[in-house]
């Protein structure tokens, strides 16, 4: 026993010695990494051209689908041909060519929204660097959109980075295959056009805000709050302070006015829509946002870029913050929190129908 309670003593003392190195290098790495990242714009840009993505699914299925003798006589036609493609570049590039006229490119950005829109900064850099080599009446932009919205001012800012795509004369295509409600909707009716699948949500042009009062609950207690302000309309509501019918009105009132402002912004990119039918907060799916003429199109982001294969150069540009160690340690811990939670809750069902 006394062995035992030495161990552990020894055992705890080396688990928090490791622990506190963890920590004090876990603070110098992201250190140095947050000043490196200053200097490098704080991330990095990734491009990927997606043609050849998808030629190479569609050559691994084509292969596995084949006999070996079919296999190895493809493969063999294939090298050929990829030969005889990058001689002739060679070739184009040797004798001056390589000022001809280049093929269209369709740019393919992403947005993944949460409520404060935190995918805006890295979306402003890829704006930035697509705008600073796209082509107007040329070139295309595809934003790929799912968002169910969040605080006003933060779409907002969002929304104005795809209208600087606009602004410069360069198309502009929403691709919506989940969601892309309230602020997300702001956002995707900047484009020129708007795809979305069949059962995507779209809409909810509307303004909402909620917020608890413990007042009554304080009062109860014997607890004063008071809410000192200058100006009448500093404070409107509060969440323990008592509100009045008067700040109640001016709340509403300031709604109504972002709730104007949101039909406003909607109709100045989509005149062809009744901003009068479809502003009352409600959703609609992709077949019947087609028909309120909420979207273009009904179709899958996946299909869209296929099918822009044929005509362009299609270019994922993504930027992508270079996150810390601490950063890195947390995700990979949430990670397998999550994925620990629904293998039990997978397990618990798996039960449940035997």
């Amino acid at each position: 026993m006394e062995f035992l309670t030495e161990f552990g003593l020894f055992l705890a003392k080396a688990v928090t010695i490791v622990v506190a190195i963890l920590v004090i290098v876990s603070i110098v790495v992201s250190a140095a990494q947050k000043d490196k990242d200053d200097h490098e714009g704080g991330g990095e840009l990734r491009v990927r051209k997606l043609n050849e993505a998808y030629r190479k699914l569609q050559e691994s299925l084509r292969a596995r689908l084949m006999s070996d003798q079919e296999r190895k006589q493809w493969e063999k036609a294939h090298k050929k041909e990829e030969k005889a493609r990058q001689k002739s570049e060679k070739q184009a590039a040797k004798g001056g060519q390589q000022n001809q006229e280049k093929p269209a490119r369709v740019y393919v950005l992403d947005f993944d929204g949460d409520i404060k829109a935190s995918d805006t900064d890295t979306l402003r850099k890829a704006v930035s660097a697509v705008l600073s080599i796209a082509e107007p009446g040329k070139d295309e932009v595809v934003i790929r959109l799912e968002s169910g919205g969040g605080l006003v001012h933060a779409y907002g800012l969002a929304a104005a980075q795809l209208d600087r795509i606009r602004n410069k004369g360069i198309t502009l295509t929403a691709c919506v295959d989940k969601v892309a409600a309230s602020g997300g909707y702001m956002m995707a009716c900047v484009a020129d056009r708007i795809v979305a699948s069949p059962f995507a949500i779209l809409g909810s042009i509307g303004v909402v805000a909620q917020l608890p009062n413990f007042h009554r609950f304080l009062q109860k207690n014997d607890v004063d709050f008071e809410v000192l302000t200058a100006g009448e309309h500093k404070r409107t509501l509060t969440v323990f302070g008592e509100n009045t019918e008067k700040g109640r009105q001016k709340f509403i009132e300031d709604l109504e006015d972002t709730h104007q402002l949101f039909k406003d912004y909607v109709s100045e990119r989509r005149p062809s829509v009744d901003i009068t039918a479809v502003s009352n907060g409600d959703i609609w799916f992709g077949k019947r946002a087609l028909e309120v003429s909420l979207i273009d199109e009904i179709k899958t982001s996946d299909e869209y870029l296929i099918e822009a294969c044929d005509r362009a150069d299609v270019i994922s540009v993504t930027f992508q913050r270079k996150r810390t160690l601490p950063e890195r340690l947390g995700l990979a811990a949430s990670v397998a929190l999550e994925n620990t939670v629904w293998r039990v809750l997978g397990a618990f069902r798996n039960q449940k129908i035997q």
